[in-house]
């Protein structure tokens, strides 16, 4: 007795989905986390910018080493995406973090959103609509 391809493709389909699904929000998420905390460990620099006391000042802050772990993550995820979307669907969408990082730098560091940044927003999310039409890899690859 033969037992439909189907019903085990369908499935793993589905959760194959559900994972690149999961991928692409954590990317926009950890790049958008990398980018907001890579802000704040600037602003607490000190104005002098020598080396060592750069250096002093890495070391004895440990924001930058959370950066640090937060991009390391992203690498991790984003070699997990790539193994389940095509690049050229996947990288567009991370651009949404484009937008969560202009609009929380306005709430959390006091930057100003004027008409050109919201219309680049918009622009950015009209692009990620229209990538998002398409599927997320070639016919065969899931």
């Amino acid at each position: 007795m033969t037992v439909p391809k189907a019903s085990f493709s369908a499935p793993h389909a589905a959760n194959s989905r559900r994972l690149l699904v999961a991928g692409l929000v954590l990317a926009i998420a950890l790049d958008t986390a990398g980018q907001l905390l890579w802000k704040l460990a600037a602003t607490r620099l000190p104005a002098s910018l020598s080396p060592t006391v750069l250096l002093d000042a890495v070391v004895h802050d440990p924001l930058p080493l959370l950066v640090l772990g937060v991009f390391l993550v992203q690498l991790v995820n984003w070699l997990l995406v790539l193994e389940r979307a095509d690049l050229s669907y996947a990288q567009p969408l991370t651009s949404l973090s484009y937008v969560s990082v202009c609009l929380l730098s306005v709430g959390l560091f006091g930057e100003r959103l004027d008409a050109a940044k919201l219309a680049g927003v918009l622009l950015v999310l009209i692009g990620v609509a229209l990538v998002c039409a398409g599927p997320p890899s070639r016919e065969g690859r899931t």
